[in-house]
């Protein structure tokens, strides 16, 4: 599940990364949020998807 909280950690470390660098035990820590971010991305996409409910709309002429 995406939170407040982990999105916030995973921005304040892209923002570290970009100014002064990572640590390994904070790639490490990045590595494993960026993970659990796609996660419930896909978990939200695919849900969406599962969703969709396709109609024929019949023919036109």
């Amino acid at each position: 599940m995406i939170t407040p909280e982990l999105l916030a950690r995973i921005n304040e470390l892209a923002r570290k990364k970009r100014t002064i660098g990572l640590s390994e035990e904070e790639l490490a820590e990045q590595k494993k949020l960026y993970a659990i971010y796609l996660a419930a991305i896909r978990g939200q996409v695919t849900d969406l998807l599962e969703s969709i409910e396709f109609v024929d709309g019949g023919t036109k002429k």
